[in-house]
């Protein structure tokens, strides 16, 4: 099963899960989108409690998402696929303390001192960088993608010019993401 883990202030209905879930149905791949809470621990509840229950998990994380999925996938020894991942998270969400956007339906939320402590319990490095795919592109306007590259060396990389934090044309490798993650 494909577990896609979506971004801060984001949910399982995103673009980029919305094509996740086509392509990957499209395939008979099972997969899952999860739309989770803001808050830190309990995202990690729900994400952990679906690796349990699943068979055979691989993971995708975008932006915090990626965060989650670094965790993850050390501790489960997990696949993994990075987009535009948010490596440092603690550090970089320290910019969106107060009220936050949700985008789904454009509700807010406080985003609190507490969350981000919460977020550095999640820190992690992998061991194996094998079973690491990140996607980056330099134009991503929150991130630096410098960050993602220097933390995973060994994985398997795909640096583009331009581009956005939401990865611009991602669907051109879905066939790459799919043979990375069930190989």
């Amino acid at each position: 099963m494909v577990l896609f883990i979506h971004g801060f202030s984001s949910h399982g209905y995103g673009s980029k899960a919305k094509a996740l879930r086509e392509y990957f149905t499209e395939k008979g791949v099972p997969f899952l989108a999860p739309s989770l809470s803001y808050v830190p621990e309990l995202a990690m509840q729900t994400l952990e409690e679906i690796i349990r229950v699943c068979d055979d998990v691989k993971l995708i994380g975008s932006s915090l998402g990626g965060y989650y999925a670094v965790y993850l996938a050390e501790k489960y020894r997990l696949p993994v696929v990075l987009i535009n991942p948010a490596v440092r998270s603690p550090e970089t969400l320290s910019r969106m303390l107060g009220m936050a956007p949700n985008f789904y339906d454009e509700s807010c939320f406080e985003w609190k001192e507490s969350h981000l402590e919460m977020l550095k319990k999640y820190e992690s490095e992998i061991s194996d960088q094998s079973r690491v795919m990140l996607l980056v592109q330099k134009g991503d306007e929150l991130l630096d993608y410098r960050e993602a590259v220097e933390k995973f060396p060994d994985a398997k990389m795909i640096v583009e010019e331009g581009g956005s934090h939401g990865f611009d044309g991602i669907e051109r490798y879905f066939d790459r993401i799919e043979a990375f993650l069930l190989s």
